[in-house]
């Protein structure tokens, strides 16, 4: 026992020193941190709770999906059958009820087609299903029909792609260790600390930002657009120019926002807030090759199917960019330039639930839970001095330790801070003497079995030990769970439960038996009070 390797002994020390190092500029408000130079060092974050900020429930439409996977295989078919040697005439294509159908013209080649659109399907996961059905229907006409595996695989992966594109556009706006959790299989919770708006948090998440550029198509009938209606192949989109208007455009898309390198808020020629973007080379060349074989005609700037503007192609466009115009002011020009680089939603989002937290609600959440802190350890401290007299205040030098490990290990893990996190704490002062409890009461047998100070003190750390492993590792799988099947709250306090375990075992034994073995070491009792 008092042989404790020197080397032990110094890291121990270096150990709780780094600690408590790290958890000084979380403990200390940021502009004194800035003012002695720490502005840098790692702090906890503070959650939504304590902070103050918006949260906002989100719910994917998914009937969003079910169109574009539709439309995308349409447009794969027609350019399949095209390229098929010898090309497979087809007739038009029709989209009715969730499937796809048409007519293969040459009744020979129907096996053929049939062979070419399978090869388009895919597998789904594990399951053997394939992502569409296929089959041939009354000798010549083919339907394809999406499978519920397919439309299940279909959601998930643009549920995925949404969640990015919102911690995109909220990591664009400089905010501070959001929260975006998908809950179940069709909604996003987003949690913004600090953000006191909610309505630009809605204006920013919910528009899809699927921006297009297509031909207008000059030979619909002005009186069925007028109506809402267009000839086969186009499509009739609210005009926002002329409210209360629409317009013709053909379906296929010259380019569109996937093809985007930049969008940024600008201005016009003659001052007014537009946004500019720029192509990739593919988008670029795309483009210029379209505006250079249709001077003199409108095309039109599409932006979740409502027509922005449809200006005349003056002149080829050849160097990959352009200005989207409008009614903008500065704010929403900038807003809508974050919300194309970020890349367009994949599926429709509509708020279900938001809900506001004011910065003074969490300060006094922090007040409270300081003055809970507080009153745990006096009472703690209160209870092993009296208990344990010299071993109790060992122990309460480490409870005090173990909270500055803590902190600076969150800070280190550039952690949030949320209530749940604070009862963790809470909790972790009481547990963190329940190890020192076992040491001393141990070492109480021992001493009664009439064994010398030395050896009293050794049995009790070394057969102490196995009780403190036995019990922090059923703690440990609980929080463990907690961990990995919980989400916001419940997470919150796992993390601080599972940090205070490990650091609590290292402080109640590792650092008071350097303490003990000091102490020891140095006056050589005759007797202890314990």
């Amino acid at each position: 026992m008092l042989n404790m390797p020197r080397w032990k002994a110094v890291w121990t020390l270096i150990v709780l020193g780094v600690g408590v190092l790290l958890a000084l500029p979380s403990l200390m408000p940021e502009s004194t941190a800035r003012a002695i130079g720490l502005g840098r060092a790692p702090r906890i974050n503070l959650g939504l709770d304590l902070s103050g900020g918006s949260r906002l429930l989100l719910e994917a439409d998914t009937t969003d999906v079910g169109r574009q996977r539709l439309a995308t295989m349409e447009e794969t078919v027609r350019a399949e059958m095209r390229r098929a040697n010898p090309r497979i005439e087809i007739g038009d294509i029709s989209a009715t009820d969730g499937r796809l159908s048409f007519f293969v013209r040459d009744v020979t080649r129907v096996d053929a087609a049939v062979e070419l659109i399978r090869k388009l399907t895919q597998g789904v996961g594990i399951t053997g299903q394939r992502d569409w059905d296929v089959r041939v229907v009354d000798g010549q006409r083919i339907e394809m029909a999406p499978t519920p595996d397919g439309v299940a695989q279909a959601v998930d992966q643009a549920m995925e792609v949404a969640t990015e594109v919102v911690r995109k556009r909220i990591d664009e706006l400089g905010t501070r260790e959001p929260s975006i959790v998908r809950q179940g299989s069709t909604r996003i919770d987003v949690q913004v600390p600090g953000l006191q708006n909610p309505e630009a948090l809605k204006a920013l998440l919910g528009k899809t930002a699927k921006l297009e550029f297509k031909l207008v198509d000059l030979a619909a009938d002005p009186a069925l657009v007028a109506r809402g209606r267009a000839p086969a192949g186009s499509q009739a989109l609210p005009y926002l120019e002329q409210p209360g208007q629409f317009i013709a455009v053909q379906r296929r898309a010259i380019i569109t926002g996937d093809q985007l390198t930049k969008a940024e808020q600008s201005y016009d020629e003659n001052g007014r807030p537009v946004i500019a973007i720029s192509f990739n080379s593919q988008g670029g060349a795309r483009f210029a090759a379209v505006t250079r074989d249709n001077v003199g005609k409108p095309f039109a700037m599409i932006l979740d199917n409502q027509v922005l503007s449809a200006p005349t192609i003056q002149t080829p466009i050849l160097n990959g960019s352009a200005q989207i115009s409008g009614n903008y002011t500065v704010e929403s020009a900038n807003a809508m330039a974050i919300q194309l680089r970020s890349g367009a939603l994949p599926v429709a989002l509509k708020v279900i639930e938001e809900r506001t937290v004011g910065p003074q609600l969490g300060a006094d959440s922090i007040r409270a839970g300081v003055l809970a802190s507080v009153i745990a350890v006096a009472a703690v401290i209160a209870f092993m001095v009296l208990t344990y007299g010299r071993f109790g205040i060992y122990a309460t030098i480490a409870v005090t330790l173990n909270l500055f490990v803590i902190v600076g290990v969150l800070a280190l893990l550039n952690g949030t801070l949320t209530l749940p996190g604070i009862a963790g704490f809470v909790l972790t002062i009481g547990t963190a003497v329940d190890a020192n409890v076992l040491i001393n009461e141990r070492i109480r047998e021992e001493r009664r079995r009439g064994r010398s100070i030395i050896a009293s003190v050794e049995h009790g750390y070394k057969e102490a030990s196995r009780t403190i492993f036995e019990a922090n590792v059923t703690h440990a799988i609980a929080g463990v769970i907690m961990l990995v099947l919980g989400s916001g709250p419940v997470k919150g306090f796992a993390v601080v439960l599972l940090i205070g375990i490990a650091t609590s075992v290292f402080t109640a034994v590792t650092f008071t038996r350097l303490l003990v073995a000091s102490w020891l070491k140095r006056k050589r009792p005759t007797e202890i009070h314990i």
